[in-house]
């Protein structure tokens, strides 16, 4: 199993070359995360381009986008068309299942049996050798033809995600919510591919076009000691894309700026909170960087958080892209790395 090689997360100046223009943008000190309006790229994804207006406007999203990737690593999306009813559900049906006892919850326990699918209970996850103070559910893409690997039995995420019966309508819920949630990464990463490339299939194919997902529904109970119990420990995230769905009016979800500064991610009804990983980070060959964050149930309510994590192919072989190396004077800064090898190790480690 090849192992991801750690890097330093430290990018003084970036620069980006746009229509043959050179732009540069400096990683700066940030205090605020920046809310973007996606409802362009729903519409130019859904409908023919018609006017040059609308053309214009996918533009300015994309340029947006790209900002908030080089200077700060996370941004909200609103205008993304996924039906607020929908979201709330979503969080609703976590919470029912976490009030469940913890023999109901213990019939869906995760074990290596079941490929590191299911429920954990508070304390199981690790983060950099700490326990995590939360519990959840953890989904990844089903085993089937797509990713021969992890149809042999002695692949460690071989199985089967393990779908409560109750509540109810858990199982469909979150199926149809996957579906969705699968249809806005990939238009968020289209306009990361125009950015970076000039293209929005740039991760199609090998690449990105056949992608992994993984899903966790996160339970926060109320932290006593907020100094020394954290939801969960300070990370960038090993993926691709993330978007979080999280409960409105507790505020708990922390990311760090250049300053070391912590600036919280307030939830914004209707919203999702969108950050990049450290898969981004190679093929952008350092123009986009993971940002460093972290979770503090900072409120007296238990907290739900759903992030759905949009992959790469399970065999893709990242590297950081041609252009992006060209922009580096020919360097590239990272070493390839097998997507899939990637996720098992990180994924292992977790329960270490």
């Amino acid at each position: 199993m090849s192992k991801f090689r750690s890097v330093l997360f430290a990018v003084a100046k970036l620069e980006h070359f746009n229509n043959n223009s050179k732009m540069t943008i400096s990683r700066a000190s940030f205090s605020s995360i920046p809310i973007i309006d996606i409802s362009p790229l729903i519409k130019m994804r859904s409908h023919p381009k018609h006017y040059d207006q609308d053309d214009m406007k996918e533009k300015k999203v994309v340029k947006e986008i790209d900002e908030a990737c080089r200077k700060v690593g996370f941004f909200y999306v609103q205008g993304h068309g996924v039906p607020f009813e929908m979201i709330d559900l979503v969080r609703k049906l976590g919470h029912d299942f976490f009030n469940l006892s913890t023999e109901e919850k213990h019939t869906i326990k995760m074990t290596q049996a079941s490929g590191w699918r299911g429920y954990q209970t508070l304390g199981e996850n690790v983060t950099k050798g700490i326990s995590d103070m939360h519990e959840a559910i953890d989904y990844f893409r089903d085993c089937d033809a797509e990713f021969p690997r992890l149809l042999h039995e002695d692949h460690p995420l071989s199985g089967r995600n393990l779908w409560p019966s109750s509540p109810a309508a858990f199982q469909p819920v979150y199926k149809q919510y996957l579906t969705i949630m699968q249809d806005l990464g990939r238009t968020i990463l289209e306009a990361i591919g125009l950015a970076l490339v000039g293209s929005r299939d740039a991760f199609e194919g090998t690449r990105a076009g056949n992608p992994f997902w993984l899903l966790r529904v996160i339970g926060y109970p109320p932290m006593e000691q907020k100094v020394t119990e954290v939801g969960c420990g300070e990370h960038t995230d090993y993926g691709l894309l993330t978007l979080v769905n999280q409960d409105d009016g507790i505020r708990a979800l922390q990311v760090k700026n250049e300053d070391g500064d912590w600036i919280w991610a307030d939830p914004i009804p209707g919203t999702f909170v969108v950050n990049i990983g450290d898969m981004l980070k190679v093929w952008s060959n350092g123009e986009y960087m993971p940002t460093v964050h972290r979770v503090l149930n900072d409120g007296s309510k238990y907290r739900v958080s759903v992030p759905y994590f949009y992959e790469p192919n399970f065999d893709a072989v990242v590297e950081p892209l041609d252009i992006c190396k060209k922009r580096a004077e020919g360097i590239s800064k990272y070493a390839p790395v097998v997507y899939g090898d990637h996720l098992t190790n990180k994924i292992l480690n977790n329960f270490k």
